[in-house]
């Protein structure tokens, strides 16, 4: 009986043993990975600072400031994630193997959302327009507001908030009304035939001349430029600053008709077909 007890105080001791010895190494394990934890986080903050320095140096846009240093920092945080899991003695085989899993079935979750995304990182490396910008792009116009991580924000002419998704925008033709200094106002206007052409150039010309923010270099052009019926389609050519587009436009559309109108050219005259 006592060989007995004897045998099992042996194997109890033996079993504290090997747990006294397994919770050292797991508790040397885990305060090694809280370590690593600490400082890992000590050192992207120091280098997430370092980035915040270099761009404000480079004079970078916010936006593309918000996309480059959430990138950094997500890169950094897997580098100190996988750098703990190695260290907690976890098989990185298996790992990688539940990562590649969730990645996919998420992926097929977030196909409209993840091809956003990419947009959105095309957006900020190409950069085809900025925040203030004017673009038509995405069946849409107006103002660029912001450029988010999914969407770009647009402000329209009537002061509507648009959102379009940047998956869908990088597919689509841009436009961007704001890429350069100077900007072309066309106008086309109608003027009878039996007018000279010589008149009709010398009034909306003088039109031209008289409008403000209307540029004598490049020169503006007035040319016949089709005919319709009853008369001559005239297209009207202006330059401008692109920031006075608008009021170039629309100046010249209340002007050259009361000029016209002032100098008796009348419009093209209405063929009015007989009922037999």
């Amino acid at each position: 009986m006592s060989n007995e007890i004897a045998a099992q105080v042996g194997k109890m001791d033996v079993f504290m043993e090997k747990l006294i010895e397994f919770c050292t190494s797991a508790g040397v394990k885990i305060l090694v990975a809280i370590l690593i934890y600490i400082i890992g986080k000590f050192i992207i903050n120091k280098l997430l600072k370092v980035v915040d320095k270099m761009q404000s140096a480079g004079k970078m846009d916010a936006t593309a400031q918000s996309y480059i240093r959430n990138i950094v920092k997500a890169v950094l945080y897997i580098v100190l994630v996988v750098a703990i899991i190695s260290e907690l003695g976890v098989p990185m085989a298996s790992v990688i193997t539940v990562i590649a899993s969730a990645g996919v079935a998420v992926g097929m979750a977030l196909q409209g959302s993840l091809a956003n995304l990419a947009g959105g990182i095309m957006l900020m490396i190409f950069r085809p327009f900025n925040v203030g910008d004017y673009i038509i792009a995405g069946g849409e116009e107006g103002t660029v507001k912001s450029i988010s991580t999914f969407y770009t924000v647009l402000n329209t002419v009537d002061n509507k908030e648009v959102s379009i998704p940047n998956g869908s925008l990088m597919n689509s033709n841009i436009s961007n009304c704001s890429s350069e200094k100077l900007r072309r106002v066309d106008l086309t206007f109608n003027a009878a035939g039996s007018e000279p052409v010589q008149k009709v150039r010398s009034t909306i010309m003088n039109v031209i001349v008289g409008t403000d923010k209307a540029m004598a270099d490049p020169a503006p052009a007035v040319e016949p430029l089709e005919p319709v019926p009853g008369g001559l389609a005239y297209t009207v050519r202006v330059w401008c600053k692109s920031a006075d587009y608008w009021d170039v436009y629309f100046e010249l559309m209340r002007e050259i008709p009361t000029a016209l109108g002032a100098a008796q050219i009348p419009g093209p005259a209405s063929t009015v077909k007989v009922a037999k």
